[in-house]
């Protein structure tokens, strides 16, 4: 029987908001709608929290998660990457003599992730032959007809799409930063997880929010609320 592991990244350091990944998102700390999601899929035999900070330490435990270790000075810093911080998960459980093989990766401001989402994607990876299963959305406008400037002056940066019809452009994806889905002896090789072998799991852009900026935060909160709003109604 597969061994499955919910790792969520939340480091203390934030610039653009100060203390983001505990900072209130609809009445409670946006850590905890990962928590909640991850502990409700009910298919993880650990969900834990990967951090630096005792503040963020406490608020997970008291959201249900476990904190078994703090990181490394090497993983808390502003260059660390979120393929460091899983390997270093990883790793940590295997000293103990915990191995897992299949992860999934929740961001701590990633409150559109729902336990269905996390569950389908981990049936979804762990039917097929990838190694990493990330959701992405749609560009809302082609790249093949973006400008850029040259000089002062607009400029179509690939001119041989300039009469072309949006709809007959091949469409073009983004990872949308919520969660990813992996096999973890395929990332120990990799020792990334955009490469490989990659499944895509196709969101909407009500679905999606990056939480950059003060503004962006508002947004994610009113998108939230529809969400809400259209399921209340559906139930």
């Amino acid at each position: 029987m597969e061994k499955r592991i919910a790792i969520i990244t939340a480091r203390g350091g934030s610039k653009r908001i100060p203390r983001k990944n505990i900072k209130k998102f609809c009445g409670k700390p946006i850590l905890g709608y990962s928590i909640q999601a991850a502990l409700e899929a009910a298919i993880f035999d650990t969900v834990m929290v990967s951090t630096d900070d005792e503040e963020i330490a406490a608020i997970a435990r008291g959201c249900g998660a476990e904190v078994p270790f703090f990181r490394s000075e090497a993983t808390a810093n502003d260059f660390a990457t979120t393929n460091d911080v899983l390997l270093e998960v990883l790793a940590e459980y295997e000293k103990r003599g915990e191995h897992f093989d299949t992860a999934v990766c929740i961001y701590p401001t990633a409150p559109f992730v729902t336990a269905d989402k996390i569950r389908n994607a981990v049936e979804d990876l762990e039917g097929s032959d990838a190694d990493t299963l990330i959701p992405v959305v749609a560009f809302s406008y082609p790249p093949q007809r973006a400008m850029i400037m040259k000089e002062g002056r607009l400029v179509f940066e690939y001119p041989e799409y300039l009469d072309s019809r949006s709809q007959d452009l091949t469409p073009h994806y983004h990872d949308v930063g919520q969660f990813y889905a992996f096999k973890t002896e395929a990332f120990r090789q990799n020792r990334k997880l955009m490469v490989g072998n990659i499944l895509p799991l196709v969101m909407s852009e009500l679905e999606i929010q990056d939480i950059d900026s003060e503004t962006d935060w508002e947004l994610a909160e009113m998108k939230y609320r529809l969400m809400q709003s259209k399921e209340t109604e559906i139930d």
